[in-house]
């Protein structure tokens, strides 16, 4: 009769064990973790990500930097990379900040391939500079608004940033603008 039993089979009773769940199966979806390690510099990961439209600008950008009225130093020149990082992280930061109210990557000046409407209407392509708050607890300023995080904001000529509490003041001119 041994023969005809089976053992762990269906008739075990009350006691029995639940079935294995099915093995499991491999996903192939996008976990973001590809895009974490190629969006890392030093070993730190960033925070942005150049949107699609990103370009180096066709023109001679320059960020002039003011404390208290005078002119520090000497412009950056904005037209080697299609974006720059502002912030205190040394090891990443485009552009430093040294003031404590400003975040390690507070924010990015990003240049974009975009469609606006000439004179006539018609779709014009350029290279236009952008502002993005990167989610920082003290803010970024464009002409003395503080402006929405996560969000691009377009610069124009003259326009002036702050970021955090800083009194440093950022105004961005072009080669073609006169001083």
């Amino acid at each position: 009769d041994e023969e005809h039993m089976q053992y762990g089979g269906p008739d075990d009773g009350p006691g029995k064990a639940p079935p294995a769940p099915p093995p499991e199966q491999p996903s192939f979806g996008l976990s973001g973790k590809l895009a974490a390690e190629t969006n890392k510099v030093n070993g730190v990961e960033l925070k942005h990500q150049p949107p699609p439209d990103a370009a180096k600008p066709d023109k001679k950008w320059r960020l002039y930097v003011f404390k208290d009225g005078s002119l520090q130093d000497e412009p950056f020149y904005l037209h080697r990379l299609d974006h720059y990082l502002f912030g205190r992280d040394i090891n990443i930061a485009d552009v430093m900040c040294a003031h404590p109210s400003i975040s390690k990557q507070h924010a990015v000046l990003q240049f974009r391939r975009t469609d606006k409407p000439d004179e006539f209407g018609l779709p014009k392509s350029a290279v236009r500079p952008y502002l993005i708050d990167l989610g920082t607890v003290n803010g970024t300023f464009l002409n003395g608004e503080r402006i929405e995080a996560l969000r691009f904001y377009e610069l124009l000529v003259k326009d002036t940033i702050k970021f955090g509490m800083s009194t440093r003041e950022y105004v961005l001119l072009h080669e073609d603008v006169a001083d």
